[in-house]
């Protein structure tokens, strides 16, 4: 069984997507993009600043679905430009706390509407 979050304070998915479905004890997040969940519009700045409205927007999912960072097991991060890592991990330093999650973080070639980071999570 899989019941599906939709998190009012998080941006309005762009596709055929739910915000996270829970499947037993897992909690799977939808990779989340720095969209200004009041306009609906990109954040401008750099990986830094979007890597900001992405984590708060993922914490909007985990706060619909009762949970918080403390509870993720593994992100995924995906990166247009390798060169954003430090300043993506930066950020991601100031969400989580040890012991911390798995992580992947992998290199693409284009994210939705022009997106330099995207992250999903697994929490459970």
């Amino acid at each position: 069984m899989r019941d599906a979050i939709t998190a009012p304070a998080a941006p309005a998915a762009v596709g055929p997507y739910s915000h996270a479905i829970r499947a037993g004890e897992l909690l799977y997040l939808s990779g989340q993009t720095p969209l200004d969940p009041a306009t609906g519009a990109l954040v401008i700045g750099d990986v830094g600043a979007q890597t900001t409205q992405v984590f708060a927007n993922l914490d909007a999912v985990l706060s619909a679905a009762g949970r918080s960072f403390h509870d993720v097991v593994k992100a995924t991060v995906f990166l247009v430009d390798m060169a954003d890592f430090a300043a993506m991990n930066e950020v991601y330093a100031t969400v989580f706390t040890a012991p911390y999650p798995a992580r992947s973080t992998v290199a693409v070639a284009g994210l939705p509407l022009g997106s330099r980071v995207e992250i999903e999570l697994i929490a459970r």
